[in-house]
């Protein structure tokens, strides 16, 4: 077990005695997806801060904070791009004796229900499904940025390839399209190559 897993310990809580907090930050965290082990690494340490309230019966109320900064890459040219996140927490918690290993739900009211049966709760699994929920779906590293050539793979943003050279770009398209014109292979006429071949009559 590494020495920064994020951990509360809820004993005195669940016993009625007050409330119970935990703060720290994460390199990394380790957890289970679809029972395989899996690691979240964070470009730099991910700061945390949680308090635990307790409600009626056995609910409870996790609210707080979590500040990772996600290592992802640029949807056209695959470069890194780092994504710092700025996560508010607010999650009703259950307890349940039975339950080995802590998992998120939805419950009656369609909200997310942290179930978890360990007081000494490993909060691994919870932050990371928070910052994985979280994350971007595509970043671009420049919001200018062109790509990769889809023939070759050629860095685009390092200046045009053969490829983008040899076929001409058709420039009205590119306007219906709303591509800014002289943007390269913003859209190519796969038929250009043909233009001036002489081919025999039938």
């Amino acid at each position: 077990m590494n020495d920064d897993t994020p951990r509360i310990h809820l004993g005195s809580l669940l016993r009625g005695s007050g409330d119970a907090s935990v703060s720290g930050e994460v390199q990394e965290l380790h957890y289970e997806q679809a029972g395989r082990p899996q690691t979240l690494r964070f470009a730099v340490p991910a700061p945390y801060g949680i308090d635990v309230n307790p409600l009626e019966g056995n609910e409870l109320w996790l609210q707080g904070y979590f500040e990772p900064t996600l290592d992802q890459e640029c949807s056209r040219c695959l470069k890194p791009v780092t994504v710092p996140l700025d996560l508010k927490l607010g999650t009703l918690m259950q307890y349940r004796p039975a339950v080995q290993e802590p998992f998120l739900e939805e419950a009656d009211s369609g909200e997310e229900l942290l179930v978890f049966g360990n007081p000494d709760l490993d909060l691994s699994s919870y932050l990371a499904e928070m910052a994985l929920l979280s994350a971007p779906l595509s970043v671009l590293h420049d919001p200018d940025c062109k790509g990769l050539c889809q023939v070759c793979g050629h860095d685009l943003n390092e200046g045009p390839c053969e490829h983008s050279a040899a076929v001409p770009i058709e420039q009205e398209h590119a306007t219906e399209l709303g591509v800014p014109e002289g943007s390269q292979h913003a859209h190519q006429n796969p038929f250009a190559a043909l233009q001036g071949l002489n081919l025999p009559d039938e």
